[in-house]
């Protein structure tokens, strides 16, 4: 399997994690904007594990010892997953759960723990390494069999039939499955979702800057359910792990902050299911005219699971239904939430005109509020089949299939 990943952007370089002070978390503007603080006070993801699948994650950075459960990776899948060959997962990792410890990253949750899968994306080298290397949708099935609620998916390009039924397995063990959308957008470019978050069971994350705006690199359409921060933070400049860079931007991050903000939520509330996680996000998403219904830009809105932590007495609604039952076009969630384990979640929205200001801060209940944080390490990857092509600016386009009727 063969992938192709845009030029990471890389501005400002930090200081080294192994001098003394630096600090990245000055410039995580959206923990400010999200009041993470106050829901900290409350939840920080402590109990709930994600399972990142990326190009591996470095457990000793300063921000990630002791986050990282490597012994609980699949052996079938284990095959270096804390060799990080290209820094992104472990950018995503910290973004997730990152303890901030020695002025690195702090995760929204940095309370949550995060369980490592290394996959074959760009950036991989050498014929020996990718044939030891597993693909996407064997990690996904490897993670669904696991005690992983939430299933983070920071990249694009998984668009084969294996792919998809990796997707549904998931799904069927209910399994929370967040990936990005892409940053297909911009002059020139298409505007098109990637797989795996334009089929169904799959949460599609949008990116928003730091006014509030939908970014114009993020990609749109019918598939995007969420909006999360993208653009304006550090992260890794590569795997070297000696400096941060500055100004990252993509919606890969936006993802890694939505599953953040899933484990908040179902850390402080551990006996819901994947449906109710989902539907307290999709419910409490911020965005102008949520009456419109989703938007094609940013979904149901910016998250904003500070308004789920701070009511004690939140109802989430049934386990059993699926609240993205009509976009999934199936029932393996309903199912799933007659089980004690989590379900997976789902990606749905519809069409809206034109691009749009998310409503930000302490905005409507019906959306998410600004958290724009930016992730240069917009690595968005392209795997699957016969030369998918992607897109960090939008280079290309991997093969799309229809995903369901609207």
């Amino acid at each position: 399997m063969t992938a192709v990943v845009g030029a990471l952007a890389a501005v400002t370089v930090g200081l080294a994690p192994h001098a003394a002070a630096y600090d990245e978390q000055s410039k995580q503007w959206y923990l400010g904007e999200m009041e993470a603080e106050s829901m900290w006070k409350v939840s920080t993801g402590k109990g709930v594990k994600v399972a990142v699948i990326d190009t591996g994650v470095n457990p000793n950075t300063p921000s990630l010892k002791g986050q990282v459960l490597a012994d609980e990776v699949p052996k079938a899948v284990a095959y270096k997953a804390t060799d990080d060959y290209g820094s992104h997962g472990t950018s995503m990792a910290e973004l997730i759960a990152g303890t901030g410890a020695g002025g690195g990253l702090k995760g929204l949750a940095p309370g949550a723990k995060i369980v490592p899968y290394r996959v074959e994306l760009e950036g991989l080298k050498g014929q020996a390494e990718k044939e030891k290397t597993p693909e996407p949708d064997q990690a996904v099935r490897a993670a669904a069999d696991t005690d992983a609620k939430i299933i983070n998916i920071s990249f694009g390009g998984m668009t084969t039939d294996k792919d998809e039924a990796a997707i549904k397995y998931a799904a069927s063990k209910g399994k929370l499955v967040i990936a990005a959308v892409g940053n297909n957008a911009g002059p020139g470019e298409s505007g098109v979702i990637d797989y795996p978050a334009a089929f169904p069971y799959v949460i599609g994350v949008a990116s928003v800057n730091r006014s509030f705006s939908v970014s114009k690199f993020s990609s749109y359409g019918s598939y995007v359910d969420l909006a999360a921060p993208g653009e304006g933070y550090p992260g890794w400049c590569d795997a070297t792990f000696r400096s941060y860079c500055d100004n990252r931007h993509g919606t890969s991050p936006a993802a890694a902050l939505t599953s953040a903000a899933a484990a908040l939520i179902w850390s402080a509330h551990p006996d819901w299911n994947v449906n109710q996680v989902v539907r307290s996000m999709i419910d409490t998403a911020g965005r102008r005219n949520p009456e419109k219904g989703p938007s094609k830009y940013i979904g149901y809105g910016m998250i904003r699971p500070r308004l789920v932590l701070k009511n004690p007495h939140y109802n989430p609604g049934p386990a059993n239904v699926d609240p993205l039952a009509k976009d999934n076009g199936g029932n393996l969630l309903a199912k799933s939430g007659t089980k004690p384990s989590p379900t997976p979640s789902a990606s749905a929205s519809t069409a809206s005109q034109a691009p749009e200001k998310a409503s930000g801060g302490a905005t409507s209940a019906a959306g998410s509020s600004a958290e724009s944080s930016n992730d240069s390490n917009t690595l968005w990857i392209a795997l699957g089949a016969a030369a998918a092509v992607i897109v960090i600016g939008g280079a290309g386009v991997a093969v799309m299939r229809a995903r369901r009727a609207r």
